[in-house]
């Protein structure tokens, strides 16, 4: 009679399933010897419980071939052709069994047919057991194998989510930045164009190269941005105005790469762009407990449209990409938000705290 076991479940099927097999009969060996033993039966009583266990786990390796092959079938179906295998196995190891019992009891062949009867089920517990075991082990194995299917398929889905998110690139800004290097070169303003050129090419490089799926501390993370800053202080000059504030404890802080840059390209396209003046971008962090609080602001004019996790249809790219990219990768343990502020529009995200120390334990 095959038994459970953590460690056998975790092994090749076949191997998993004979050594169950083997140490769930010759378990049931053991009991008849033990059995025996304590009923003060002759001490060659054995022969009677090792033909039992033998001719079970020889019947039952039948019944193992009858399931596995028509294992799909529906259950009702299913279930209406292993009653009668069940009950055409119990009496098969009564038959043998009984053969070798006789020699040590002269009254245990059954007379009359009601008793024939009732001997064939002597054995239906120990049958119906090894089956309820053999089904359920099955049943384990088969859900346990669905959900690491349903599990790799959320994951590969989510990377391709992720992917997708990180590497939307805004089309206006490639625009501006190609029409900005255009003009440059029809000014003759070659050195600015070519560097304009080179920030544009690190930059890309960066987004592209840069694994998706892999963090990066606040510091890399800011370091990255100062690629697409530079070019914007080169389309902008003095009308962009830049300020971080960030913790100490902030900087080795662990985040998804290039976070932080759509929210800057909202907050310049929507708050710089538009004021003849330019305006102020200002990047915070600092830590709360076990989460890591970012902040962009801008001082532009802000929009009525977006407060909290409302975000206005067909708008908010940016924002959205973000918000997702925060859902995905952290479910409930992080936070996006959006307020306006007396001038200006603030973004908060929060996610957990974490570092390259913390992610090791």
């Amino acid at each position: 009679m095959a038994i459970a076991a953590s460690r056998p479940l975790d092994m090749p099927r076949q191997q998993a399933f004979w050594l169950l097999h083997l140490a769930g009969w010759s378990a049931y060996f053991a009991q008849g010897c033990l059995y025996a033993v304590a009923h003060g039966k002759p001490s060659g009583y054995w022969v009677v419980p090792a033909t039992a266990a033998t001719m079970g786990a020889l019947v039952t390796l039948g019944l193992r071939f009858v399931l596995r092959s028509y294992w799909n079938l529906p259950p009702r179906r299913l279930l209406a052709l292993m009653i009668p295998l069940v009950l055409a196995s119990s009496a098969a190891i009564d038959f043998v069994t009984r053969e070798a019992l006789v020699d040590f009891c002269e009254t245990c062949r059954p007379t009359t047919r009601l008793e024939f009867v009732a001997y064939s089920l002597g054995y239906i517990y120990v049958v119906l057991a090894w089956v309820g075991a053999y089904m359920g082990i099955k049943y384990y194995r088969q859900l346990q194998g669905e959900t690491e299917r349903a599990l790799a398929a959320r994951s590969m889905a989510h990377q391709a989510q992720l992917k997708m998110l990180r590497y939307q690139l805004n089309p206006h800004f490639l625009f501006n930045t190609l029409n900005a290097i255009s003009t440059l070169i029809l000014d003759r303003d070659n050195a600015t164009a070519n560097r304009m050129v080179q920030g544009l090419s690190s930059f890309l490089r960066h987004s592209l190269d840069n694994d998706p799926m892999q963090c990066v501390t606040l510091r890399q993370e800011l370091d990255a941005l100062t690629l697409y800053l530079d070019i914007e202080k080169i389309r902008f000059a003095e009308r962009l105005r830049i300020e971080t504030a960030i913790e100490e404890d902030c900087w080795r802080a662990l985040l998804p790469s290039l976070l932080l840059q759509p929210l800057v390209e909202n907050a310049i396209k929507y708050a710089v762009a538009k004021q003849v003046a330019g305006g102020l971008l200002r990047i915070e962090a600092e830590r709360d407990g076990e989460q890591l609080v970012l902040r962009v602001i801008d001082d532009g004019p802000g929009c009525s449209a977006i407060e909290g996790d409302q975000l206005p249809p067909g708008k908010g790219v940016g924002l959205r990409n973000t918000r997702e990219r925060l859902h995905v990768l952290y479910g409930d343990t992080g936070g996006f938000s959006v307020r306006n502020r007396e001038r200006g529009i603030e973004v908060t995200l929060r996610l957990p705290f974490e570092t390259s120390q913390t992610l090791g334990d």
